[in-house]
């Protein structure tokens, strides 16, 4: 969208505002309908009636003079301007969450909530212990943590749609989220001990393509990366066993189901744990949170911990 028409809907958001005397609910709800893509979803996360949410929506067309949406029946999808306005009610309403939250702890500590999406069985930053340790630390914070069944793609839509706050993903964020890397791992074979090449110094990827496999599902962020190098290496495998979690792996490659190749972060015990001979990229877990919401205090706070338990450096 040209920026003339950006710059327009800006100054009619802002007017809108000031006139209004600062009333937000209508953007909350242009941003919620966003998100979900339908307006009974809306209501129902917003707990507002469903005939409130589309009058709101009107009256919001009707004072920016512009249409955000395109609505059926069942879903709505936004136009030209409604994705110009999305980020800029995202950030608008972050900075009066952080603004709120600002002027009403007088010193009371840290307060709100924080939405958090992680995987299952999550072995590589001890999280318990951190989310406990930040607890404790600011008890007022509500931190809702939700494990994703779908891995790092799930979570990154979850994010990009505000259903979450921030989250931990091994796959690279979309420009729209701002995300740290925490941890770096190499990706190793793994083979049961009876295998072949059991005793190889290392395997290539090409050693192991006629070979059953074993991996997680799709959408988690080593198995997004190693189908990436395996399409670029022309191999196709044939997969025996998708699993929900990465700590599942190994047992199954120690019981002969099949070979894998993941980073090394799990227990393999029972396998052969092989270097590879050709050169990965390795497999890293970042930190990522939408534009905007860290600029919220209990979040940026949490991003904080989660960042120094890893060894990074602190935010500017």
């Amino acid at each position: 969208m040209p920026h003339r028409v950006q710059r327009f809907i800006l100054i009619r958001l802002i007017a809108f505002l000031y006139y209004r005397r600062m009333e937000t609910r209508l953007l909350e709800y242009f941003v919620t309908v966003a998100d979900e893509r339908n307006v009974t979803r809306a209501s129902e996360s917003l707990f507002v009636a469903q005939s409130t949410v589309s009058a709101g929506l009107r009256s919001l067309e009707r004072e920016l003079g512009v249409r955000l949406f395109e609505r059926t029946t069942k879903t709505v999808t936004l136009l030209p301007a409604g994705e110009a306005l999305l980020p800029l009610a995202r950030a608008l309403l972050d900075d009066l969450e952080g603004f709120r939250q600002v002027a009403t702890e007088s010193g009371a500590g840290l307060r709100g909530r924080v939405r958090m999406g992680t995987f299952a069985a999550m072995q590589v930053l001890d999280l318990p212990v951190i989310l406990g340790g930040f607890r404790r630390e600011h008890p007022l914070v509500d931190i809702q943590l939700v494990a994703s069944p779908t891995g790092s793609t799930g979570l990154l839509d979850d994010l990009a749609h505000g259903r979450l706050d921030l989250a931990l993903t091994a796959v690279p964020a979309p420009p729209d989220l701002d995300s740290w890397p925490l941890v770096e791992v190499e990706f190793v074979a793994l083979l049961p001990e009876t295998h072949r090449l059991a005793s190889a110094r290392s395997v290539s990827l090409a050693d192991l393509a006629a070979d059953d496999w074993v991996d997680v599902l799709p959408g988690f962020g080593n198995r997004v990366q190693l189908d990436h190098v395996l399409a670029e290496h022309s191999i196709v495998r044939h997969i025996a066993a998708e699993l929900a979690d990465l700590p599942s792996v190994a047992p199954c490659v120690a019981a002969g189901f099949g070979v894998a190749v993941v980073p090394d972060v799990v227990d393999t015990i029972g396998c052969v744990r092989i270097p590879l001979a050709e050169p990965m990229a390795p497999w890293v877990l970042s930190l990522a949170v939408r534009h905007g919401a860290g600029r919220r205090p209990q979040i940026r706070a949490l991003i904080e911990n989660i960042r120094a338990a890893a060894g990074a450096r602190q935010l500017p």
